[in-house]
């Protein structure tokens, strides 16, 4: 399998986000990038570069007035007397629909959706090649392949179309499926990280050309909260194209790969062509979140149901923080995936 990498990734490394009234270091740091790589390896995947695709297919999922505003505002903010080092918003509109400010502190209030998406002097082309890093695993699948893994990172599940949240900027995986329904195919989200992936769901939430299915934490009391309960299941068009299994804190192996099968039921039904994985390593037993008690031997095993499905696959990484674990749980899930379709 190939994993695809590229190091401008790195660039984005910002010290500190805001939680629980706290501000803290962050705890998406660069170095996940060497650890995830070499669990790649370790599974038997060569690594190789991405390509790039310009920004059209990013400009297809998130508006021209966010790109600008993620592209523009590091600089724009340093330019005020006394700011952070970083980017994050003191200040949020009321709704979506209110007015568009010109200020820098204004704008981040309108597109950071909370203080967990700190904005520092390389995010943007970090944020841009992780999506180029989606794309190019997603030319890879296309091509022939039956897997590819894309080490994205900063991650992007949480990544609405004009809005950022949960260290996520541009939605990796919500660019991927948008580029192979645009081939011609039929792609499932199926997203297993920890938490919700609630900027996936709201992009296509109006949609029936793209399937959104979630596997998280049960979000009454775990982040993003507002979004991620089984009542929510599309709108309009989209009504029954997404479907959210919300989990207990603390579920275990058992217990996670029989609702695994509910969604991968759901997957089949809806005609997929190819799989896009939002694969989350957060809802692992000593991951720093502490949702799930998902073993490492577990993720094998929710690897190989996954590719029991016979589809191609592109895997796109998401959540999974520094702990001892981090890469066995990566080397787990690629090394049970490739055995499954050997």
């Amino acid at each position: 399998m190939k994993t695809i990498l590229d190091e401008r990734q790195r660039a984005h490394d910002p010290q500190h986000c805001m939680a629980n009234g706290k501000s803290l270091p962050n705890p998406e740091q660069p170095r996940r990038i060497e650890v995830l790589a070499q669990a790649a390896q370790a599974a038997g995947c060569h690594i190789e570069a991405p390509t790039d695709h310009g920004m059209g297919p990013i400009a297809a999922i998130h508006s021209p007035e966010y790109l600008t505003f993620l592209e523009t505002i590091h600089t724009r903010w340093r330019r005020i007397d006394g700011a952070s080092d970083e980017v994050i918003p003191n200040i949020h509109p009321d709704k979506r629909t209110a007015g568009y400010p010109k200020s820098a502190v204004g704008q981040a209030g309108f597109h950071q959706a909370d203080t967990a998406c700190p904005i520092a002097e390389g995010t943007w082309q970090s944020a841009y090649w992780s999506a180029q890093t989606a794309l190019s695993a997603v030319d890879t699948v296309l091509s022939g392949e039956k897997a590819a893994y894309a080490l994205c990172r900063p991650p992007g599940h949480h990544a609405f179309g004009d809005l950022a949240g949960g260290f996520c900027f541009l939605n990796n995986s919500a660019i991927a499926a948008e580029a192979i329904l645009r081939a011609g195919l039929r792609p499932a989200i199926l997203d297993v990280d920890v938490h919700h992936g609630n900027g996936t769901q709201g992009i296509f939430y109006h949609r029936r050309d793209v399937l959104t299915v979630s596997i998280h934490a049960d979000p009454r009391r775990f982040y993003p909260f507002f979004w991620g309960h089984s009542s929510e299941r599309g709108e309009g068009e989209g009504m029954g194209y997404n479907l959210n299994l919300p989990m207990p804190r603390g579920t275990t192996d058992d217990e996670y790969i029989d609702v695994l099968e509910t969604a991968l039921a759901r997957i089949r039904s809806f005609g997929t062509d190819v799989i896009v994985l939002a694969l989350g390593l957060d809802a692992h037993e000593n991951d720093p979140f502490k949702g799930f008690k998902v073993t490492t031997a577990g993720f094998a095993c929710i690897a190989t149901a996954i590719a029991n499905l016979n589809l191609p696959t592109v895997i796109i990484q998401e959540g999974g923080y520094l702990s001892d674990d981090l890469g066995a749980n990566l080397t787990s899930f690629l090394s049970g995936y490739h055995s499954a379709r050997a």
